[in-house]
């Protein structure tokens, strides 16, 4: 009898052939969030120019779903306007994995905590540059 794996072959796929690993030098967002009960973490890095997504990257600790959720995530992410990218949500990379089993749908919800921490991040800096470009000016 042949035993069948929990996951789906894109899943595998993006777990042994991770896209998109590793981490961007003066990224413009940075998400870390982490799962308390499993000790997933996940770091998001992203670059953005004129409102879209033109790189991202992760790393992780954590297992296959995590790691493959992350790189699903930067394939999703990638040329996305921030508006559209916003609407991506753990139902939408879990999707795009063809699935993930019941135990392991923790991971994708990780992968959205990342990229709402990563924007979050993204807009905190927009303001402080703004902020600070704002404050520097001299009216003379």
């Amino acid at each position: 009898m042949e035993k069948t794996l929990p996951y789906s072959e894109k899943v595998m796929d993006h777990f042994m052939n991770p896209r998109n690993m590793g981490e961007i030098e003066n990224a413009d967002g940075v998400g870390t969030v982490g799962n308390p009960v499993c000790g997933d973490v996940m770091r998001l890095y992203l670059k953005i120019k004129d409102d879209v997504i033109v790189d991202a990257k992760f790393k992780t600790f954590g297992c296959g779903a995590a790691i493959a959720s992350s790189s699903m995530l930067t394939e999703l992410l990638k040329g996305k306007p921030i508006e559209e990218a916003k609407k991506i949500s753990n139902e939408a990379v879990a999707d795009a994995l063809d699935g993930l089993p019941a135990v392991k749908r923790h991971c994708s919800v990780l992968a959205e905590e990342a990229l709402e921490a990563a924007l979050k991040d993204y807009y905190q800096k927009q303001q402080e540059k703004a902020s600070s470009g704002t404050a520097s000016q001299s009216t003379g």
